[in-house]
């Protein structure tokens, strides 16, 4: 289907929950997310590259976030200096409004940025449609950070509390901040209705990571890289549900209805998920799933590698054994983990990617003989 047979929508809206755990909407309340899902095209668990949080290295002088928020914006896991954003894409007013400072690497291109630690998420709800309300915007970005912030909290609390290692737990300041979260999105919509927008603007509501049900967003944790995702707009079908999404398909999907260019399309873009369209079969779509398996390949290599470092303590050859990993003498290509990220390109194309680390993963297993 062309761009042009698209009920093109006017503007889009990403709205942002920081660490948003899947379970979020069944679990808590949610009455305006929850309405949503049957306005909208609804994906109860979008994958994203595991988070990372890299401060030295390459990735560390770049990017002031971790590795989904870039993979979000750029729509691809290639990412390189000089790749486009989503806000590179379009004409006339873009902005970008949270309470961090934590993703400055991907606001470059926005007309209006305002990163503002000291701000609440009430706050930043306010000052988002404040801009609304005075400038004709074209994309829009609002994060929500205090509901990641809380997760991460709950990591330090003690054993007496009820929600020590459990964010469902009684007392949680988690689940009162995606609670309020939900209320702010559904003060923001209200102001879109009230100013008659609403109904041309394609919404997004996700998150740029999970969250573990421990707290935070651990590397090995496969509910780090799933949260919620939902769209709602011109063309796109409502009450509909599909079964599996990755987050670097938003950004082309969100330009595809926007009638505009993708920002990458380079060998580990993500694609147009065309099934969000009310004209479209949802049967119709079938997705390699790429992102869901190079997590899984990551956290086996992880575990592995660490067997490996310990099994040396009594055999020196274990260690020689990651030296040859590590400088591809068993193997013409490096595994692509998470400490190579910026070399991740080199396999030109992300099934090619997802081939190597398979191939050394078997090589790792037979040589340690697990």
């Amino acid at each position: 289907m062309s761009n042009e047979m698209i009920n093109k929508p006017e503007r889009v809206i990403v709205f942002l929950i920081d660490g948003l755990h899947w379970k979020a909407p069944s679990k808590l309340k949610m009455p305006v997310f929850n309405a949503l899902i049957k306005e909208g095209t609804y994906i109860n668990q979008s994958y994203m590259i595991a988070p990372h949080h890299p401060t030295v290295g390459e990735y560390g002088r770049i990017h002031t976030s971790s590795f989904p928020n870039p993979v979000l914006q750029e729509g691809t896991l290639f990412i390189r200096p000089g790749n486009n954003m989503l806000q590179d894409m379009f004409t006339g007013v873009s902005a970008f409004v949270t309470n961090t400072r934590a993703y400055l690497s991907v606001s470059k291109g926005f007309t209006i940025n305002i990163h503002n630690p000291e701000m609440s998420d009430e706050q930043v709800v306010e000052q988002s449609i404040d801009l609304i309300n005075r400038h004709d915007i074209k994309y829009f970005r609002i994060h929500l950070q205090t509901p990641g912030n809380e997760g991460r909290y709950l990591t330090y609390t003690t054993s007496d509390k009820p929600y020590y290692r459990n964010i469902w737990g009684e007392g949680s300041q988690y689940v009162s901040s995606i609670e309020k979260a939900d209320m702010l999105l559904g003060r923001f919509l209200s102001a879109l209705a009230e100013k008659g927008i609403l109904d041309s603007t394609l919404l997004v509501v996700t998150s740029d990571q999970g969250q573990s049900e421990k707290g935070w967003h651990p590397i090995i944790e496969p509910d780090s890289g799933i949260t919620p995702l939902l769209f709602k707009g011109p063309a796109v079908a409502a009450n509909r549900a599909l079964p599996y999404f990755e987050h670097t398909d938003i950004s082309p999907t969100v330009a595809a209805l926007m009638g505009i260019p993708a920002p990458n399309q380079d060998g580990g873009a993500g694609v147009f998920i065309k099934e969000v369209l009310d004209t479209e079969n949802p049967e119709n779509g079938r997705h390699p799933q790429y992102i869901k398996t190079i997590n899984e390949q990551l956290n086996q290599y992880n575990a592995l590698r660490a067997r490996i470092m310990i099994a040396a303590e009594k055999d020196s050859y274990y260690s020689s054994l990651i030296s040859y990993l590590e400088n591809e003498l068993l193997t013409p290509e490096p595994f692509y983990h998470q400490d190579r990220f910026f070399e991740w390109f080199k396999a030109g194309t992300t099934r090619h990617l997802i081939e190597v680390n398979g191939h050394i993963l078997e090589k790792m297993k037979a040589a340690y003989g697990g």
